[in-house]
């Protein structure tokens, strides 16, 4: 049974918009060693460590204008839940991902986040 430390939700990535997600991931393999997981041509992500960091090729000028910080949860739809309680804002509906399936929201101050629930 896991502790109740590990069902805390946490942040645990980082997605930056990117011109190309190509380039990016040449800059940050040369500059740090890391190694990415390809998810298609526009979308990579360094997993290696506590924190992930995706690389998001956009031209979308919304999307290109703010990094997202991704909080890992439990279970989606609680989450979901208690971000609207909590006075956030659903800007995107949960979608599935490579990775598992997530929901993108605003807090009052609104600053843009994610939540996702891993595969």
């Amino acid at each position: 049974m896991p502790s109740r430390r590990e069902l805390v939700p946490k942040l645990d990535y980082v997605e930056l918009p990117v011109a190309t997600a190509e380039n990016a991931v040449r800059f940050y393999s040369e500059a740090f060693g890391w190694d990415f997981t390809r998810y298609g041509p526009g979308y990579a992500s360094y997993e290696g460590g506590p924190s992930h960091l995706g690389l998001d090729g956009t031209d979308d000028p919304k999307k290109a204008a703010a990094i997202l910080p991704v909080i890992r949860v439990e279970n989606l739809e609680d989450a979901y839940s208690s971000v609207v309680a909590a006075g956030g804002t659903v800007s995107q509906e949960i979608f599935a991902f490579p990775g598992g399936r997530r929901f993108h929201f605003t807090d009052p101050d609104g600053h843009e986040l994610g939540c996702y629930q891993p595969a």
